[in-house]
């Protein structure tokens, strides 16, 4: 965004939190897909300029009508009046650009969920919405024929290895995993950077230099996801976008979680391996991966090392990753039979923002008994953890409200919660205790939770 604003002059995209929530930076990142290109609305703020190499980047000065008067998108703000003081409507025309370029039919829904990254404090969104579902999925063949001529271009590219250094920095992006594997080997000090959704912000609000980086998203293989006859394995620069679809066909309640892990934006650059880079004791899907039993496969050199994800975390924000080792892929097993599973996210709102609490649970039953549980959360403790004391409490015991009672008072000497600027002690203790509760009325029977049929 510094680039775009003070180098290249494109000052249309603006820089409202710097921190890839209000979506004032949204610009778009093309690839080639098939004959045509793929557009990704991404937040500037937080992206690195090297990660432009090899893509298309389109910004709101790039968008023109067929007849050089304003794109359709840009019409249909002004047609419906979704626009007042102006500040937040570059962003939202270029997130209107992505959704313009979809194929047909865009539910309604999807037009919702493309949004839901851009903030706009005057207008209101009712009218941004129904310029939105105007324009949606309604590209004209001029606009394609300029999208295949973009991939051609593209592919005509001959990419090499990138490497940067300058100014007391150096920014490689390796394209085989053996020469990452050698690369992190040779610099365990550097930052190896995935989507940057958080390392970004290492940047814009730490103010951090980070003289050495090592980008994983040119490292062919490393965003493979595998679904084969016993887990679901995701490569460690799959962001979160590609893998939704899979994870929710067979983790149903995951689609929901997913969607509030960031908006578009940042789900177009985050990854799950480096949310278990950071470690972040509130990151989202780390609870998700504990309470499925998932595994991290580590490589330092040529060797592998497939770690439970519940020996990953040591303290705050320090894992089992050793200096010159990187993170390849996650493994997470295949459900099985009667086993229920569910994943809550509590926050302040529902888009975009950082959870109090998180909870995963996940809970196999065998003759209307507990036969295993497990109860992960975030936000409780230093680390992302199990609630080994109320899983105690329920397993072999009978899946009612007795049981769950037992597991609620456990939960106490789980977990000692700190109060912070996001919710108190209690609040997150409270919090725990409920999740508990909601996730057995929302497996049990109508026998087992002493409920009525509807």
């Amino acid at each position: 965004l510094e680039w775009l604003r003070t180098v290249e002059r494109r000052c249309g995209t603006k820089e409202g939190c710097a921190e890839g929530d209000c979506g004032a930076c949204t610009v778009l990142l093309g690839t080639p897909e098939g004959s045509g290109m793929h557009y990704r609305a991404v937040n500037a703020c937080i992206l690195f300029v090297p990660a432009l190499d090899g893509r298309h980047l389109l910004t709101v000065e790039d968008l023109r009508g067929p007849d050089g008067g304003p794109h359709p998108v840009q019409q249909a703000m002004v047609d419906h009046h979704g626009s007042q003081c102006g500040f937040c409507t570059p962003g939202f025309v270029m997130t209107m650009a992505a959704l313009h370029r979809t194929a047909p039919p865009v539910p309604r829904a999807a037009v919702r969920e493309a949004l839901a990254g851009n903030l706009c404090r005057c207008t209101g969104y009712r009218p941004i919405l129904a310029a939105a579902e105007a324009c949606a999925g309604k590209a004209g063949e001029a606009e394609r024929a300029q999208d295949r001529a973009a991939a051609v271009r593209l592919r005509g590219w001959a990419g090499e290895p990138l490497e940067l250094a300058g100014a007391g920095g150096r920014y490689v992006a390796p394209e085989t995993v053996d020469d990452l594997a050698a690369l992190v080997q040779a610099r365990p000090g550097a930052t190896v950077l995935a989507g940057g959704t958080d390392v970004g912000l290492w940047v814009t609000k730490q103010h951090r230099d980070l003289p050495d980086i090592i980008a994983l998203d040119r490292v062919a293989g490393l965003a493979d996801i595998v679904v084969d006859e016993a887990a679901i394995r995701i490569g460690a620069a799959a962001t979160y976008e590609r893998v939704l679809p899979i994870l929710a066909a067979h983790y149903p309640d995951l689609g929901p979680f997913i969607r509030r892990i960031g908006a578009v934006q940042v789900r177009n650059r985050g990854t799950i391996g480096g949310n278990l880079g950071t470690a972040s004791p509130i990151g989202d899907m780390l609870p998700v991966l504990l309470a499925l039993d998932a595994t991290v496969v580590l490589q330092a050199g040529a060797a592998m090392q497939a770690v439970p994800v519940a020996a990953f975390f040591r303290a705050y924000r320090e894992t089992a990753l050793a200096p010159g080792a990187f993170i390849r892929r996650i493994d997470i097993p295949l459900p099985g039979a009667d086993q229920h599973f569910r994943a809550y996210k509590i926050s302040k709102r529902i888009e975009q923002d950082i959870s109090a609490v998180s909870a995963a649970m996940r809970l196999d039953l065998a003759g209307g008994r507990v036969r295993d549980i497990r109860l992960a959360f975030g936000g409780m403790a230093a680390t992302p953890r199990r609630a080994t004391g109320a899983e105690q409490a329920m397993r072999g015991e009978p899946w009612n409200d007795t049981t769950v009672l037992a597991a609620q008072a456990a939960l106490d000497a789980d977990f000692t919660p700190l109060s912070d600027m996001r919710a108190s002690a209690a609040y997150r203790r409270m919090v725990a205790r409920n999740l508990i509760r909601r996730f057995f009325l929302e497996t049990a029977t109508p026998a087992q939770a002493r409920l009525e049929p509807a």
